[in-house]
């Protein structure tokens, strides 16, 4: 079984996990935005990571462009979001960004990392606004992505751990 890895990282968490998929498969791996499909269609199994970002996931784009070159190969996408795993949050990712012909591709969630001095300008600066807007908030009606949002504040986390590669390990073997 021949697999590749290609992931969009912004600041790191959706790369390791990218890499540790690789180690533990021997899957060769690359960024999404340098994956040419003429290479791509050459192998059996594709997984596609990406970061969460305003409910999209990273790098999707190259698998709907190129869905109808890649549909008879096992495909798996993985995303990598800085909230704990909730199912509704997840399930509402999966309904927005797997539509159409991407409908039937498993998905899976890796809690990723936080931290805001690594962020950009604009990141970050979107960050503190949103902060800002829950903080009106009742703590009691707060949603799990809030509470997650509030309780990291300025501080650096990394929550990312290899425990969240163990299903797609098993997808791929399945």
């Amino acid at each position: 079984m021949r697999g590749i890895i290609l992931y969009q990282s912004k600041y790191g968490a959706t790369e390791k996990y990218a890499r540790w998929i690789s180690d533990k498969m021997s899957f060769d791996i690359i960024e999404t935005k340098k994956a040419k499909i003429s290479e791509i269609q050459d192998y059996d199994v594709i997984i596609l990571g990406g970061g969460v970002y305003a409910s999209g996931i990273a790098g999707l784009s190259f698998l709907r462009k190129n869905i109808n070159v890649l549909c008879d190969r096992k495909i798996i996408v993985f995303c990598v979001g800085a909230s704990p795993y909730e199912q509704e949050a997840f399930q509402a990712i999966v309904q927005h960004n797997m539509t159409a012909k991407l409908k039937d591709i498993p998905v899976f969630y890796c809690r990723g990392a936080w931290d805001m001095d690594s962020m950009s300008a604009m990141d970050r600066n979107l960050c503190k606004m949103l902060r800002k807007s829950v903080a009106k908030k009742s703590p009691d009606d707060y949603q799990v992505w809030e509470k997650a949002l509030m309780a990291a504040g300025d501080e650096k986390c990394d929550w990312t751990d290899r425990k969240y590669i163990a299903p797609i390990i098993e997808e791929i073997n399945r």
